[in-house]
C-alpha cells in the first residue's frame, strides 16, 4: 500500500463527464491498495469567468475579496468529486483549504503557505475514506481566506505530498506531460520521459504551462517525486525527480516562449550605491516578482535601468516605477508590452560551452533582434520582440533538434 496525492487541473474537471472520469481513475488507485489524497482545482474556465464578474461589479476589487470569491471554484469541485467518488461506491470527504489547515502569509491573491496540519486527512485515510482536498486555497493566521495564485493547486498537491510524505504526487493534465515546447506552438515538441526539479523550475518560470514554478520549489525542498500525466489516458508522462549523473548528457532539454511579458525602464537614475536596491524594493514590496534586469553604464551621474516583470502585474509595477522616479528624483518611465521572453533550459549547460553562441547567431540568421540577456547555470534567457516570439521558438527548436530523443 502507497499513499498517492493525485491533482486534476480545471479542464480535467470541466463538466460532469470528466469529473466521473477522474473519480474513476481515484476508486481504481484506490482499489489497488492506496491511500489516495485528490486535489482539485476549479472546473474549466470558471475561474476566469469570476474575475471577469468582479471587474464588472468594481474597477479595482479588493484583494480580501477576490479571495473570497476565487476560493469558491474549489469548493464547488471538490463536493462534486466526492459526490461522484460516493456513487462509485467508495467513501470521499471533501475538505477546504482551511479545513486541513493550509495557513498562508497574508498577501491575498498571492498567499504563499506557511504551515499545514494534515491530522484531518490521515484521520479520514486512516478510516478508508478518499480525502477530496481543494487546491489554491487556505487562510491566513486571521482566519481570512487566501488563494496561492494562478497554478496554485499543484503547489496545493505537492505540499500535501511533501508533508504526508507519499510515494508520488501525480499531476493530471489536458496534455501528455511535459514536452521539449509548447506541443501547441511547435508541432514536432517530443515528450521528455525524465526532468531534473531544476531544469523543471527554469522551464514553468519561463511559461511552460503544465505547472507552478512554487510548487517544484516545494518538491525539490521535500523531495517530492512528481509525475506529470494525461488526465485523457493510462500512458506514462513525465517524471520530474531528483537529478542524476546521466542528465548532464542531455545539454538542452527544452525551450519556452512567454508572451505575458512587459519591460519596464526608468530612464536617468541617479547612479549611487543604494538606488538599485531601493527600486527593486520597491517592487518586492508590492509582491511583484523582477525577473531580467539591466543597468547601463553610466553617464554624468545617470544611468538606465530595465526590469521584466508579468503582465498580469504591469498596472501595479508602473504605479511603483512612478513612484520611484518621484522618490529618487529620477527621469520618465517606459513601458513596453509587445515582448516576449524566450528562453533554453539544460542541466547538461554546465559541462558544455558554446549554447549561447548557438542561440544568439540562429536569432541572428532569423533577422530577431536581442534586447536583454539573461543566464544561469542551466538557463539562457532573451527579450526579443513579440511578433517574432512563436518562430524564434520554432527555430530554436530546430537548431537544438529537440524534436530527436537523446542518444
Amino acid at each position: 500500500m502507497g499513499t498517492i496525492v493525485q491533482k486534476f487541473g480545471g479542464t480535467s474537471v470541466a463538466d460532469a463527464a470528466k469529473i466521473r472520469l477522474a473519480a474513476e481513475r481515484i476508486v481504481r488507485a484506490k482499489r489497488e491498495g492506496n491511500s489516495i489524497i485528490a486535489v482539485v482545482s476549479a472546473r474549466g474556465d470558471l475561474t476566469d469567468e469570476l474575475v471577469a464578474l468582479s471587474h464588472e461589479v468594481s474597477a479595482a476589487p479588493p484583494r480580501r475579496e477576490m479571495d473570497m470569491l476565487l476560493s469558491t471554484g474549489e469548493q464547488q469541485s471538490v463536493a462534486l468529486m466526492a459526490m461522484a467518488v460516493d456513487a462509485l461506491g467508495e467513501e470521499a470527504i471533501s475538505f477546504s483549504g482551511a479545513q486541513i489547515g493550509i495557513v498562508t502569509d497574508s498577501f491575498h491573491t498571492k498567499a504563499k503557505i506557511k504551515n499545514i496540519d494534515p491530522t484531518r486527512i490521515i484521520e479520514a485515510l486512516d478510516a478508508g475514506k478518499i480525502a477530496i482536498v481543494a487546491g489554491f486555497q487556505g487562510v491566513d493566521e486571521n482566519f481570512n481566506v487566501t488563494t496561492l495564485g494562478r497554478g496554485g493547486s499543484d503547489t496545493t498537491a505537492v505540499a500535501i505530498a511533501g508533508v504526508l510524505k507519499a510515494d508520488v504526487c501525480e499531476i493530471y493534465t489536458d496534455v501528455g506531460g511535459v514536452y521539449t515546447a509548447d506541443p501547441r506552438l511547435v508541432p514536432d515538441a517530443r515528450k521528455i520521459e525524465r526532468l531534473s526539479y531544476d531544469e523543471m523550475l527554469e522551464l514553468a518560470s519561463l511559461g511552460a504551462r503544465v505547472m507552478q514554478a512554487r510548487s517544484i520549489e516545494f518538491a525539490n525542498k521535500y523531495n517530492v517525486a512528481i509525475h506529470v500525466r494525461p488526465s485523457y489516458s493510462d500512458s506514462e508522462g513525465t517524471y520530474i525527480v531528483r537529478e542524476v549523473p546521466e542528465m548532464e548528457g542531455i545539454v538542452v532539454s527544452g525551450a519556452a516562449v512567454s508572451e505575458a511579458e512587459a519591460k519596464i525602464t526608468l530612464r536617468a537614475v541617479p547612479d549611487r550605491p543604494g538606488v538599485a536596491a531601493a527600486v527593486l524594493g520597491g517592487f518586492a514590496a508590492r509582491k511583484i516578482n523582477v525577473d531580467m534586469i539591466i543597468q547601463n553604464i553610466s553617464a554624468s551621474g545617470f544611468a538606465d535601468m530595465s526590469l521584466t516583470v508579468p503582465m498580469s502585474d504591469l498596472a501595479e509595477a508602473r504605479e511603483v516605477a512612478v513612484a520611484l522616479t518621484e522618490d529618487l528624483d529620477a527621469g520618465r518611465v517606459e513601458v513596453d508590452d509587445n515582448i516576449a521572453k524566450l528562453s533554453v533550459v539544460g542541466i547538461g549547460m554546465r559541462s558544455h560551452t558554446g549554447v549561447a553562441e548557438k542561440m544568439f547567431s540562429v536569432l541572428a540568421a532569423e533577422g530577431i533582434n536581442i534586447q536583454m540577456i539573461s543566464t544561469s547555470e542551466i538557463k539562457i534567457s532573451v527579450v526579443i520582440d513579440q511578433a517574432s516570439a512563436q518562430r524564434a521558438l520554432r527555430a530554436i527548436h530546430r537548431a537544438f533538434e529537440l524534436e530527436k530523443a537523446p542518444a
